[in-house]
């Protein structure tokens, strides 16, 4: 089979592959439709793991081979998957902070190599603990509409972290696909969404997506259109889904008292700033952090895409062919007008 293989950093190339080889409590899924996450583009440009690799963890195919053990699965089904599936006994589950889970920790997902998502490839083995993540994709769906699972996952897992009352004034600071993501999902929830961003198109979508008001801070004082969003009193809450510490730093004076900040791009280790700590001691903004997805959250997930509550649909851009993956990591990693999600989609499907 072929597939696109990290060799190192910024280097990504069309290999041919066996075909994996599955243990009989394990699947076989031939790839249809993978998403270009930044966390796999910042392990790529900045060479934060080892290679060889393939990478690509949103993603959606069929099943073609089932393992003897395997019950409640079959060949032909069209499904939805995730990489990543927490134990729910240990301290960190009971704790409902699945993403800090050891088993949780494993990628169950690989193409061949150190597992890493694997859905940068015509196939991809589906381990045995990761089997609870596999969700069948209804019949007028698509198979991009069931690889945005994943990453819808995570942000309502951020939303729900926010705590937040009916008619909330939230600030989503960036208008990409997770930003657009953000802003549908707390207009579902009830808050009141201000989308900023520096790119017009993305504003202009913001809009569709429920946003009451929007933002190009390089054009408008921001501080005038909060104070007029929220009468002054300040957000309710922001979330930051761009990896700007200037945003950090500027959000912090547009919370209210006890406004809560939360960080969602904010991935690169080793990663330092400046605070005003007694923003977060004396102010009583607290700062939060939200990570990866939660696996109890997946059917009101499905449920919220496969419905087009949230049509995801007018997220994706572009759907460049296997062969193209270096390309398309290269535009998602560039913000520019008309581009937002990008899809990899595999000719064997």
């Amino acid at each position: 089979m072929r597939a696109a293989v990290y060799r190192g950093v910024d280097d990504i190339r069309i290999e041919t592959l066996p075909v994996p080889e599955i243990g009989p409590g394990e699947l076989l899924v031939k790839v249809a439709a993978c998403g270009v996450c930044p966390t796999d583009i910042k392990k790529i440009h900045y060479g934060t793991v080892q290679p060889p690799r393939v990478f690509g963890h949103e993603t959606a195919g069929t099943i073609v081979k089932v393992g003897a053990k395997v019950r409640g699965f079959k060949p032909g089904q069209r499904v939805g998957l995730h990489h990543h599936v927490p134990c729910l006994k240990c301290h960190a589950c009971k704790h409902r902070a699945y993403a800090q889970c050891a088993l949780y920790k494993k990628t169950g997902i690989t193409a061949g190599f150190e597992p890493a998502g694997g859905g940068y490839a015509e196939y991809a083995r589906i381990m045995d603990f990761v089997l609870p993540g596999v969700v069948p994709i209804p019949t007028r769906n698509s198979f991009e509409e069931g690889a945005m699972l994943e990453p819808v996952n995570t942000v309502l897992k951020g939303v729900k972290l926010l705590d937040l009352m009916k008619g909330d004034t939230v600030m989503v600071v960036g208008q990409g696909p997770i930003g657009l993501i953000f802003t549908r999902l707390l207009k579902l929830a009830g808050a009141k969404v201000l989308g900023t961003d520096l790119i017009s198109e993305r504003l202009n979508l913001s809009r569709q997506f429920g946003a009451a008001r929007l933002c190009n801070p390089e054009v408008t004082s921001l501080r005038n259109e909060v104070d007029s969003f929220t009468r002054g009193r300040g957000l309710d809450a922001v979330v930051i889904a761009v990896p700007s510490d200037e945003a950090v730093k500027t959000a912090q004076d547009l919370l209210r008292g006890g406004g809560n900040l939360l960080l969602f791009a904010h991935t690169k280790r080793n990663a330092m700033t400046e605070l005003d700590l007694s923003k977060i001691c004396v102010d009583e903004k607290p700062l939060l952090g939200s990570y990866s997805s939660d696996f109890t959250l997946q059917k009101e997930v499905a449920d919220l895409v496969f419905s087009r509550k949230l049509d995801v649909r007018k997220l994706i851009t572009h759907k460049l062919p296997l062969d193209e993956t270096a390309a398309a990591i290269k535009l998602a990693s560039r913000p520019s007008p008309g581009a937002l999600k990008i899809m990899v989609k595999s000719e064997a499907s």
